[in-house]
């Protein structure tokens, strides 16, 4: 998975340590929108630290446990997708999204979304995908809804942020249910 292209001047393409600069600008533009119910990148405030954050997830690719793919806009590093908990021997993982400010409501993240979950069920063979997301955060959830995804229920308080507990929301879709819902969502893109 290289750079494959999302549409109207959008790609999606992992993200290498080498691209710390790039990542970390990207950062400090949406820091503060993207941290508000994740600490993403929290740990990546300067040039080094960005390349650490890279690196862990070049990492963890290469031990198929996780990956980092960025979204670029025209060029642009914006946001991006990613695989945690990636367990290919249990055909079990959990994705997550982020997104700057500049970049939203254009459908970039169910765009990138949808090539994941594809590269997940039919290149990896997984059977299970999971969505985790604060109960505040409707835009994350709003994909999971768009993705076809069931709502299996909320985490409540389990996540500490900011000085405080958030609600997470698990969602997930197995296997057979994304052929469906990509046949729908293929279907509504006509």
């Amino acid at each position: 998975m290289y750079a494959i292209s999302l549409g109207d001047g959008a790609d999606l393409r992992p993200l290498e340590p080498w691209h710390a600069e790039e990542f970390l600008a990207h950062l400090e533009r949406g820091r503060e929108f993207i941290n508000r119910f994740v600490p993403f990148g929290s740990r990546a405030t300067d040039v080094a630290s960005a390349r650490e954050t890279l690196q862990r997830y070049a990492d963890w690719r290469a031990a198929d446990t996780a990956s980092l793919h960025g979204i670029r806009l025209d060029g642009r590093l914006v946001g991006g997708v990613l695989f945690l908990n990636f367990d290919a021997a249990q055909g079990n993982c959990e994705v997550g999204c982020w997104l700057e400010p500049a970049a939203t409501g254009r459908g970039l993240v169910t765009r990138a979304m949808r090539l994941l979950l594809d590269h997940a069920f039919d290149d990896r063979g997984m059977h299970r995908v999971e969505w985790i997301a604060a109960t505040g955060n409707t835009a994350s959830l709003n994909v999971a809804r768009r993705l076809g995804m069931t709502h299996e229920g909320v985490r409540r308080e389990s996540f500490p942020h900011r000085g405080e507990r958030l609600d997470m929301e698990v969602w997930s879709i197995l296997a057979p249910e994304w052929r469906t819902a990509r046949q729908t969502l293929a279907g509504a893109d006509h």
